[in-house]
């Protein structure tokens, strides 16, 4: 029995056939360097037996999850900038207490507490911005994106609203 022969009696479950098509199809674009348009996926599925029906609910669905990749990029960007506002600030209030603490004895003393306690909200708050995984994760990205959504739709009545009164007064 030779390799082909051994191959072509083997069975592949459907992620298995998915991996390796698409390893394949991986390896030949880079190989050629090239990108593919919607009609040769469509001509790649055809001698598949993929009907253009499943072609495009499928590209559906992968436009939904880029966008929601998107979003959960842009909720990261968010949660970074807010967490190095957050982190200037500290520094600015420690190194008063710092600076004061300097002044009024000469040594450091008392204010040394205060940034040892503001360390623990620090690593408290980077444990809290960087941890990307987990209910809590998800519950703040779903409430950011609740509020997204709500300012999106609230810029688009109101552009809206003002081209509709800058047409009706010219």
């Amino acid at each position: 029995m030779t390799a082909f022969e051994h191959d072509s009696l083997r069975t592949y479950s459907q992620e298995d056939v998915q991996h390796i098509l698409q390893l394949a199809i991986a390896r030949q674009a880079n190989a050629q360097n090239q990108e593919f348009s919607y009609e040769q996926i469509l001509e790649i599925a055809g001698e598949l037996q993929i009907s253009p029906d499943a072609v495009q609910a499928a590209q559906q669905d992968w436009l939904a999850q880029q966008t929601e990749v998107k979003q959960r990029q842009a909720f990261d960007i968010y949660r970074r900038s807010k967490f190095k506002k957050r982190l200037g600030n500290y520094a600015i209030i420690n190194s008063f207490f710092l600076v004061a603490d300097f002044i009024g004895g000469g040594t450091l003393s008392w204010s040394l507490y205060i940034i040892l306690s503001c360390g623990l909200f620090i690593t408290l708050d980077i444990w809290n911005t960087f941890l990307s995984k987990g209910e809590d994760y998800e519950l703040a990205f779903q409430k950011w994106n609740r509020q997204h959504q709500i300012k999106q739709t609230l810029n688009t009545i109101i552009n809206k609203w003002f081209k509709a009164l800058f047409i009706s007064s010219t």
